[in-house]
């Protein structure tokens, strides 16, 4: 499910898919993706890259047409590869730059970037 909250410059994105469950939020004010991973109990971050990842309303529109349509297929999908690394536990600093609903997604979780 896709709940966008075009007054806070928010996309929540809810995935139910057994061993492949995630939250996702988009900011786009922060200018931040974050995906907790329920599988491996950890939040991926990542910079929000403008010519890549869709902006509030085109996001919003392509969830209407996905909708409409039932079409699977959109030559607009982003994938994104984490590389294994280092976690750290998010401090204070690290929220003020992800805002505050990142921290609520993935406060308590390694953070990988």
């Amino acid at each position: 499910t896709m709940t966008i909250h075009s007054e806070e410059h928010i996309v929540d994105v809810h995935v139910r898919s057994g061993v492949y469950s995630s939250d996702t939020i988009f900011d786009y004010t922060h200018g931040y993706i974050a995906t907790k991973l329920f599988s491996r109990n950890a939040c991926f971050i990542m910079k929000i890259k403008k010519d890549i990842i869709p902006d509030l309303q085109e996001i919003g529109r392509l969830a209407f047409e996905r909708e409409t349509m039932r079409d699977v297929y959109s030559p607009n999908n982003v994938w994104a590869q984490f590389q294994p690394g280092s976690s750290r536990l998010g401090h204070f600093k690290d929220w003020i730059l992800y805002g505050k609903h990142i921290e609520n997604l993935c406060t308590g979780l390694p953070l990988y970037e």
